[in-house]
């Protein structure tokens, strides 16, 4: 096998990245050397199970996926701007347009998010740290491999290009035949298997280790958001790993859960992706509607209004978040008296 048979080639922009990945790689070396930092990188960081410096590493690797979908985005609107530019092939933009919406959902807003849980809640509720500190240390670092794998495939054997989606049969072996649609795959598994066992950490922790005297009503909003949104993680994030593996069963050992010539069901991906897919948005939201609340409160300070009502109100929205999936596909011929119930 040739070397050409696996790293990405004929791309100047791919060529562009490898060079800057290799020279940035370089520096760093060079600075934890000259510096002497390797210690203090593998004690402080590497191996840390404080959860504000999980917190931190979280948000880093947020933010580093937020330069990397950033720079898909800004590629797709020059394409788009000056199509005759030929700026991107066909292929090129396919790639870029899945792993920019995968990075932006998956490896940017919910690793943010996370990050903002693990460094407040303890604090908010009066813990030292998670009921299980190196569950979570061992939940980032699966987060943080699998967002690696996701991101290598630019660079070894090409990126997915059937959509952060990967609706089936165009996800398939017989349409994507290339080890991208693995990558997304395996990194997607990892990551959430992180978040899910997360997920569980978090509920375990407010749900346990709150301050004496802390009734769940008198939890600030930004807490009671968390604990919500870790009950989505729990009940969605194994759709989501059932799913993949079928899919990873079907690519790799010829299965035929998805493939309807061989008596699978296409839409039945469809299904369960938008199962995990419709509550991951309030996954991503309810945090954030925690922030701008406590935010508002703090500055403005006043009393949050509406309390209870806020809290019941995220309760709820959890609970329909799991019902309301298939008005993602109404086009797939379920008709209109099902439509209209998850309309």
């Amino acid at each position: 096998m040739h070397i050409t048979d696996i790293l990405v080639t004929g791309e100047p922009i791919i060529y562009g990245a490898m060079v800057s990945m290799a020279l940035v790689g370089i520096a760093l070396l060079f600075i934890l050397t000259y510096f002497k930092k390797w210690k203090w990188l593998w004690s402080e960081w590497l191996t840390t199970v404080d959860h504000k410096k999980i917190g931190v590493m979280y948000i880093l690797s947020a933010l580093l996926m937020l330069f990397r979908g950033g720079v898909d985005a800004m590629m797709m609107r020059v394409q788009l701007a000056f199509p005759d530019l030929g700026f991107l092939n066909s292929q090129h933009y396919n790639e870029i347009f899945t792993t920019h919406g995968t990075i932006m959902i998956i490896f940017m807003a919910m690793p943010f998010l996370i990050g903002l849980m693990n460094i407040i809640v303890p604090l908010q509720i009066g813990a030292r740290d998670f009921a299980f500190p190196y569950l979570n240390a061992l939940s980032f670092w699966s987060f943080f491999f699998g967002m690696a794998l996701f991101n290598i495939s630019f660079v070894i054997g090409g990126s997915p290009d059937a959509g952060w989606t990967s609706y089936t049969p165009l996800s398939g072996a017989a349409m994507s035949p290339g080890p991208g649609q693995n990558f997304y795959l395996m990194g997607l598994q990892l990551s959430g298997i992180g978040t899910l066992a997360t997920g569980i950490n978090l509920m375990v922790t407010i749900l346990k280790m709150r301050a004496p005297g802390m009734k769940l009503f008198h939890m600030p909003i930004f807490t009671w958001s968390t604990l919500v949104t870790c009950f989505i993680i729990v009940f969605a994030f194994p759709i989501l790993t059932v799913a993949l593996a079928l899919l990873t069963i079907d690519r790799i050992f010829g299965a035929q859960f998805f493939t309807l010539t061989g008596e699978g069901l296409p839409m039945m991906w469809a299904n369960l992706f938008w199962m995990w897919g419709h509550p991951e948005v309030y996954i991503v939201i309810l945090p954030a509607f925690g922030i701008f609340s406590e935010v508002i409160a703090t500055f403005a300070k006043k009393r949050l209004f509406g309390y209870n009502v806020m809290v019941w109100s995220m309760i709820v929205i959890a609970l329909l978040s799991f019902l309301v999936w298939v008005h993602h596909f109404f086009t797939m011929g379920a008709g209109a008296f099902v439509n209209s119930v998850f309309s």
